[in-house]
């Protein structure tokens, strides 16, 4: 089941036409939702926050607005069946909602971290990175070698080899007592769950500074994690960068400063 155009259609399949910009181009924004407690006002769900990054995209890019009421209709129908939910708006306003269930390891991710592998290479570099397009094709390359490497998850890094963010969220490195993480000039989304990291941290007078992130800047981190809207926050132990393995503290006492935002 999905929702498009006002309608819940129960199928697997979506039927669009060939010379549809969204199926030839990607020509698409989209966002993806976590609902906490069944509710679209919760403040971790963020409804207000995923309506504003398509408007942004959307007015941007020049493109129709959707029926907003319609989207809520949707999402609300669909929020009962998933707890994880993707908006689609088509550049002529059309709106896709699909839902899915949370992954069957997010807890074991959590709490016993991941291996990253770093994708040091022009060809995962993302297209317009301060929007969510249809284009999202770079950085599912970029995964799908991670995986192949054995790891589960890849970061990108830009053409100095700074490291920007991991293939689905943003990165977060703790050193000197505080937290770190590459500004948004850089060249990388602007994640919802990043926004909201940030603004907690400052007011519980945690310290969290922006600065670009160069190879020799990540070896200093003690720990090291990436965070989305739907993973929450994901320890990184092990990043694979060539020939050098690098190795961060899987328990460091700070994960529960971040931790903590979902418990207050």
């Amino acid at each position: 089941m999905f929702w498009y155009t006002g309608s819940p259609i129960e199928s697997g399949t979506l039927e669009l036409a060939i010379d549809d910009p969204g199926f030839i181009y990607g020509a698409t924004v989209f966002t993806t939702l976590r609902v906490y407690h069944d509710s679209l006002d919760h403040p971790l769900t963020n409804w207000a926050g995923h309506c504003e990054r398509l408007k942004f995209s959307l007015q941007t890019f020049g493109w129709q607005q959707p029926d907003w009421h319609r989207l809520r209709q949707g999402a609300e129908l669909m929020k009962e069946n998933w707890p994880v939910l993707r908006m689609v708006i088509f550049p002529d306003g059309r709106e896709l909602i699909t839902g899915r269930i949370l992954p069957a390891d997010l807890a074991n991710r959590q709490q016993n971290g991941i291996r990253a592998w770093l994708a040091d290479s022009p060809d995962y570099a993302r297209a317009l990175p301060a929007h969510k397009t249809g284009n999202y094709l770079p950085a599912w390359l970029a995964l799908q070698t991670a995986l192949k490497q054995g790891t589960q998850e890849a970061i990108l890094v830009d053409s100095a080899g700074n490291w920007l963010e991991s293939s689905t969220g943003n990165l977060w490195g703790w050193r000197d007592q505080q937290w770190w993480t590459p500004p948004i000039d850089t060249g990388i989304l602007a994640g919802l769950m990043r926004s909201q990291i940030v603004n907690w941290l400052k007011q519980h007078q945690v310290s969290v500074t922006e600065e670009p992130w160069s190879t020799e800047f990540v070896k200093e981190f003690e720990a090291l994690a990436y965070t989305n809207s739907i993973m929450e926050i994901i320890p990184i132990h092990t990043v694979l960068a060539g020939s050098t393995q690098l190795t961060y503290n899987l328990n460091h006492l700070a994960f529960q400063q971040i931790r903590s935002l979902w418990h207050t």
